[in-house]
């Protein structure tokens, strides 16, 4: 499978947006007097609802039938089907041996701010602990970008801006602590920034390490394996920040409208 220099520079590329995104939330989280919740339950949302619907709908199917050219309908299926679960499997374990006092799905308001302080010593290892967490959680969602800017430039859009709006409160939770520790925005924001560093450093292992053997096979397996990394950030992390930042309901007309405007943009590009 030939890939020409042009896709590849795309792919970093949007890689590299999707993950420097955390330095946003940063930056919303020192100008901004009080996290707008309600648009981030919204925006949360429809970041789920774009995931779920492209790695159900787009993802899993282009994967199967990778797989059905090199390996036969019925075992191509079978393939297709263990490597999603395979995929979900590496971001479960990911996600249990992350602490979980310190992990990135903890929800943080910039209003944190200017509340009491706390031990300083205690709010910096925090963020810290946020920052390695969030860059560990990070690397798969690159890798996810850039297989799917590789496969298809439409696609890897749409996976880059759902993956840079769900980055957003990432970056808030580690600026928010680091920031009341220090008093220093610069360090904070510099914290921030470094976690979403790790999703192009997952595009780069991509290339070198798996685009070497990238066939019809690979591409089947690890698109697979990707929609189910995918469908499980939605599941885990999405859904249940954006009902924690919001109302129930505000949570799911995001994803509803995620899912619309993904099956439209997927319709138009038929």
């Amino acid at each position: 499978m030939e890939i020409g220099m042009d896709r590849l520079l795309f792919a970093f590329g949007l890689t590299l947006f999707a993950g420097l995104s955390t330095g946003i939330g940063s930056a919303l989280a020192f100008y901004a007097k009080k996290t707008d919740e309600r648009f981030l339950s919204a925006a949360l949302g429809f970041s789920a609802g774009v995931m779920i619907y492209v790695s159900m709908i787009e993802i899993f199917a282009k994967a199967r039938q990778s797989l059905e050219v090199c390996c036969g309908a019925t075992k191509g299926y079978w393939i297709a089907t263990i490597a999603f679960f395979g995929g979900i499997a590496v971001i479960g374990l990911i996600d249990k041996f992350v602490p979980t006092f310190e992990n990135p799905h903890e929800i943080r308001d910039v209003s944190e701010m200017e509340n009491g302080k706390k031990n300083g010593h205690e709010l910096m290892r925090m963020g810290l602990f946020s920052a390695l967490a969030i860059g560990i959680h990070n690397f798969p969602e690159g890798l996810a970008t850039f297989a799917g800017a590789i496969q298809d430039p439409t696609l890897g859009i749409s996976i880059a801006v759902a993956i840079a709006i769900h980055n957003i409160p990432e970056g808030i939770a580690v600026s928010v602590p680091i920031f009341y520790a220090t008093g220093d925005r610069k360090k904070a924001f510099k914290y921030s920034f470094i976690s979403g560093l790790s999703e192009p450093i997952g595009a780069i292992f991509g290339y070198f390490i798996l685009m070497r053997f990238f066939n019809d096979g690979m591409f089947g397996i690890l698109f697979a394996g990707v929609a189910g990394i995918m469908v499980y950030i939605s599941l885990d992390e999405l859904l249940p920040a954006a009902e924690k930042y919001g109302e129930h309901h505000i949570a799911i007309y995001g994803l509803i409208s995620g899912m619309i405007v993904m099956a439209g943009s997927l319709l138009m590009f038929a």
